[in-house]
């Protein structure tokens, strides 16, 4: 019985990985359409161009598969898989519902998934390296950089939750969770969705990927199946942001009838989520590389150290 249990909550995680990411990309095609006043793709299908997402992967699929003669070949292959699995691996970690609802509990679950989010974002460094193209290569700085930069407040706004919760294992934060946390827990939640969106490297924070600057950054020489894989990691990265900002932050699964609704309470505030980072990408326009530096070290930082600091006091006088 017990190796059924795992293999329906690994089969369960399997499943929402490969469609959850899908259905954000089809979802910011048509939501970034109606805020634009633009019709967009409306015939694939029948019903709203709802199979545009499937054309568009036919089409990746019949691409050819070139790889630059000057590349290290084997790093170049396997940047992708490295930019996309570890958002697998995150998955498993994340709770749903009360009573046990995830793929795998893990102790100390917050160090986990925030390492494994570092590694993700390691493979544009490899495929910029890896491509031997100036531009790429240049993308590819850009995002070390950008990842040193965000990886610090990103890490202190998650501590801030661990902290008053007084335990690193993420079913154990949403048991000590309070309604009342919400409030003093704003700046954290605001610093953790902001530089978990920077890591993405998405708009505002996408001058790695600049087309009017560098092409397309890290992945200037990537075509086929394997840009879709870097496509589909970055939708895959907007859901695990938004799900764990949900855990952390939102409460997750908390809400009216949470032992019968609570999976459903998740998924509403996860696509809250996901719907605002598309509203990010329509909304704002590009940020400069040193401008993003900036933002980083002088705001985010900062706001990060004060909320640590405002949980100490709230920790020792009211918890």
């Amino acid at each position: 019985m017990e190796f059924f249990d795992v293999a329906w909550r690994l089969l369960a995680v399997l499943v929402a990985f490969l469609t959850l990411p899908l259905l954000v990309g089809q979802t910011e095609h048509k939501v970034m359409a109606h805020m634009q006043g633009r019709v967009g793709p409306m015939y694939a299908g029948g019903f709203h161009g709802w199979a545009q997402l499937v054309a568009d992967g036919v089409k990746f699929a019949q691409k050819e598969d070139v790889v630059p003669a000057a590349a290290d070949r084997r790093v170049f292959q396997l940047a992708p898989a490295v930019a996309l699995v570890p958002y697998l691996l995150v998955l498993i970690a994340i709770p749903i519902a009360p009573n046990g609802v995830v793929g795998q509990v893990v102790d100390a679950g917050i160090f986990f998934v925030l390492a494994v989010l570092g590694v993700g974002v390691l493979g544009q460094v490899m495929g910029g390296w890896a491509s031997a193209n100036k531009y790429s290569l240049l993308g590819g700085m850009r995002t070390a950089a950008q990842l040193l930069a965000y990886e610090l407040p990103l890490l202190l706004a998650a501590a801030s939750v661990a902290m008053a919760a007084g335990t690193l294992s993420l079913p154990g934060m949403l048991e000590s969770w309070q309604w009342w946390w919400l409030p003093w827990q704003l700046i954290g939640a605001f610093v953790f969705f902001t530089a978990g969106i920077a890591e993405l490297h998405r708009p505002p924070f996408d001058a790695p990927l600049a087309p009017e600057e560098i092409i397309f950054g890290p992945l200037t020489e990537y075509g086929g199946l394997r840009f879709a894989l870097f496509m589909l990691a970055e939708y895959a990265g907007i859901v695990v942001i938004s799900a764990l900002t949900a855990v952390l932050f939102l409460g997750g699964w908390h809400g009216p009838f949470a032992d019968q609704l609570g999976w459903l309470w998740m998924l509403l505030k996860t696509a809250a989520l996901c719907f605002l980072v598309i509203w990010m990408r329509v909304a704002w326009p590009r940020l400069r590389a040193d401008q993003i530096q900036r933002f980083a070290w002088t705001c985010l930082v900062p706001l990060a150290l004060f909320q640590i600091a405002l949980t100490g006091v709230v920790k020792v006088v009211f918890l």
